[in-house]
């Protein structure tokens, strides 16, 4: 059996990764989060990263990247298999964004087998398996050139995919997002002990982007 780390953002591709993994047998030793010196996430803030590591029950490391870029995330893929014996790095990337995938340049570097549950599969196969999983995500950042600010905490359930499909067949997104026309933010789904509650601050803007501003934590009771 593989013993693996799992690069972990928070949002609904990682956690359909994590669990399309463990299904297939996968032992995950821990989530990864790879983060600037400074980091400042309008997506996926830290302490919500936090507390779904505490609700998964699974230790998170962050590790911190410099330039050089290449060398910097093997020095912490390196040290993250010699601290917890792994073999295996599971990532939540679906598509080809024009270049090599990154992580996977990385992990053949250091002999490690990269595992992508998701790539290459059917976008709405992937959003119609994430809500048979009752994996329960709210939009947490969108671009306004492809939706509208008013979608920035609205939940990602059966509605929201049909709206999704239909803009989706206009040409105005790509289905899962994969170009940054939203992110999302999981509360719950297989492995959470309770689910995580958010009660959303104001919309905030920066640019083109629409996002959570201070969002409210509910943490599980233990």
């Amino acid at each position: 059996m593989s013993r693996a780390i799992m690069l972990w953002t928070g949002g609904k591709d990682s956690m359909l990764a994590l669990t399309e993994a463990r299904l297939q047998g996968v032992a995950v030793a821990a989530l990864v989060t790879f983060t600037p010196p400074s980091p400042h996430f309008l997506a996926h803030p830290l302490p919500l990263i936090h507390a779904q590591a505490d609700a998964l029950s699974l230790p998170l490391y962050r590790m911190t990247i410099t330039a050089p870029y290449a060398t910097s995330y093997e020095r912490a893929l390196a040290e993250l298999r010699e601290r917890l014996g792994i073999d295996c790095v599971i990532t939540g990337d679906i598509a080809p964004v024009g270049a090599p995938n990154w992580i996977v340049e990385r992990c053949h570097s250091l002999g490690l087998s990269p595992l992508l549950p998701l790539w290459e599969r059917p976008r709405k196969a992937l959003l119609e398996h994430l809500l048979s999983l009752r994996i329960e995500c709210l939009f947490s950042c969108v671009n306004t050139r492809n939706l509208p600010a008013n979608w920035v905490g609205r939940r990602l359930d059966a509605q929201a995919m049909l709206d999704l499909e239909r803009l989706a067949a206009r040409g105005k997104l790509d289905l899962c997002g994969e170009q940054g026309e939203y992110h999302t933010m999981t509360l719950n789904g297989p492995g959470f002990r309770l689910p995580l509650r958010v009660e959303p601050g104001t919309i905030a803007r920066q640019g083109e982007l629409a996002y959570l501003h201070a969002p409210r934590l509910i943490l599980p009771a233990a």
